[in-house]
């Protein structure tokens, strides 16, 4: 019988910043998960770090590994047309976007010359301070817009830096990514070149039959908050140089908790310590989701057969 199993590695950081694969597999006669191998990516003697990702997966007969690394490239870094201009570009990739970037500034638009007395007063309700506010109540797209996502959609759709993938998280997840990481989602705005051609390097050397997702850490965890399996504090705490550790900590067990996956505790310790490898952990868990088929699925316009994009369903 084929070995159930799903890895996360998150790509984050230079050429000799180490990151950390991690292995879940499942075990059907316990129905439960387990982290079977928390392995850092580093050059020893005699080895490269990189070239040792290949032989884990094959070691490990792995079919599924998610990263937190974009997948495809932006419409205008393949295209080859005379270009008209982003008002005018004809491709899927890019079109598509534009039109539902109109409609919803045009929906916008609307609203206030229809009513304007009423999109004033919600207005001044959205722009109020209130600490009892629940986030998760309205995604991006749903009126009425916030002042943040509609300077974001009037910044407009970059085909050379943007893929349609992006316009999709800020449709469902900026305010909350702006809210609670005080941070917006660009596929290539944390991307370094160095990056990109390290995992060139990797991708090129992987196994053929291997399946590559990609994923995106605070989307996750927005996901498991929404779920109710973790608290606001605990995304808020993550960050602090103090705290850091409890918060990373707390997720972890109820993650445990909730998703049944069980973690010795020497990798626990190392996941708690180490942020690199607790981000691997939430690709990880983005896999598990997609092994049970629970993860939310992508509308056509977004090439999802090319991003392979995991926004998890906990």
């Amino acid at each position: 019988m084929e070995t159930k199993n799903i890895a996360g590695m998150s790509m984050k950081g230079g050429r000799k910043d180490n990151f950390y694969f991690c292995l879940l597999e499942f075990y059907p006669d316990s129905k439960r998960w387990f982290l079977k191998s928390l392995l850092q990516v580093k050059d020893e003697e005699g080895r490269d770090g990189d070239d040792a990702v290949r032989e884990w997966i094959e070691d490990f007969n792995l079919r599924r590994l998610v990263v937190d690394f974009p997948l495809s490239a932006p419409a205008c870094h393949t295209c080859e047309l005379d270009c008209p201009g982003v008002e005018a570009c004809p491709k899927p990739e890019v079109s598509p976007v534009r039109e539902r970037i109109h409609k919803l500034l045009e929906e916008d638009m609307e609203i206030h010359e229809n009513h304007p007395k009423t999109y004033e007063r919600k207005r001044n309700s959205d722009d109020e301070i209130d600490v009892n506010k629940n986030v998760l109540d309205k995604e991006a797209h749903e009126h009425l817009l916030s002042r943040a996502f509609k300077r974001r959609l009037k910044k407009g759709f970059l085909p050379y830096w943007n893929r349609a993938l992006d316009f999709w998280i800020w449709r469902h997840y900026y305010d909350q990514l702006l809210d609670i990481f005080n941070a917006s989602y660009d596929s290539f705005g944390n991307t370094s070149l160095m990056l990109i051609s390290r995992f060139s390097y990797l991708r090129r050397h992987f196994p053929k039959n291997l399946e590559l997702f990609e994923s995106n850490a605070p989307v996750i965890l927005i996901e498991l908050l929404r779920a109710k399996m973790i608290l606001r504090k605990d995304i808020d705490l993550l960050n602090d140089i103090e705290l850091g550790v409890e918060a990373r900590l707390d997720i972890i067990k109820k993650i445990e908790k909730h998703l049944s996956i069980f973690i010795y505790d020497r990798d626990l310790e190392l996941l708690v310590r180490n942020p690199r490898a607790f981000e691997s952990f939430l690709m990880a868990v983005a896999g598990q989701n997609i092994q049970e088929g629970k993860n939310r699925n992508l509308p056509a316009w977004t090439q999802p057969e090319d991003t392979k994009f995991i926004a998890p369903n906990f």
